[in-house]
């Protein structure tokens, strides 16, 4: 999976001043019959704990690919903190998957300062979001949030930074699903 950077602006670039990889701004949402098998990512967490998406089957799973470095990742953080408590109940759960960060105390701090309670595989090179397979709705920037839905198939993928109002609009109608 080849990922394109972008600078801080959010223009095009290849400098060595990349902030975050820039998706294109679109939210895909897939009609139940056409929606792909999210692939069986796990890992270990930021926090050192063990974590498969298969554990958590029948519920709504909001996975959303971000980086402690990248500037949107930041931005949408307070929205998906505020959302991931808001739906825990409805039996939502929130995954992160940490991304080129090299260390895990720079996640970790991420995850305190912006209320992250969720868990987040810790992912440095990219291996588990080359788990995907074509056709699949893969995360395709960063920061990239996927929805999928109580069948484990891939329902919604953003290619954005989320704001709150953004996220439970594409949220809620999977929560709503039976």
């Amino acid at each position: 999976m080849t990922l394109a950077g972008c600078g801080s602006d959010g223009s095009s670039s290849g400098g060595s001043q990349t902030k975050f990889v820039a998706g294109t701004g679109q939210i895909s949402t897939l009609a139940a019959a056409n929606r792909p098998a999210a692939p069986d990512i796990s890992g270990t967490t930021v926090d050192g704990s063990q974590l498969s998406l298969n554990s958590f089957k029948g519920k709504v799973v909001v996975l959303n690919v971000w980086g402690s470095w990248c500037d949107p990742c930041r931005a949408e953080a307070p929205n998906l903190a505020k959302v991931a408590k808001a739906t825990a109940a409805e039996g939502v759960q929130f995954v992160g998957i940490n991304t080129r960060d090299y260390d895990t105390a720079q996640a970790r701090s991420f995850e305190r300062g912006f209320g992250i309670t969720y868990p987040s595989l810790y992912d440095p090179d990219g291996k588990l979001l080359g788990k995907f397979p074509r056709g699949s709705l893969p995360p395709q920037s960063i920061p990239t949030t996927l929805i999928i839905d109580r069948h484990g198939r891939i329902a919604v993928r953003a290619l954005k930074a989320l704001g709150e109002d953004e996220l439970r609009k594409a949220l809620d109608p999977i929560v709503a699903e039976k």
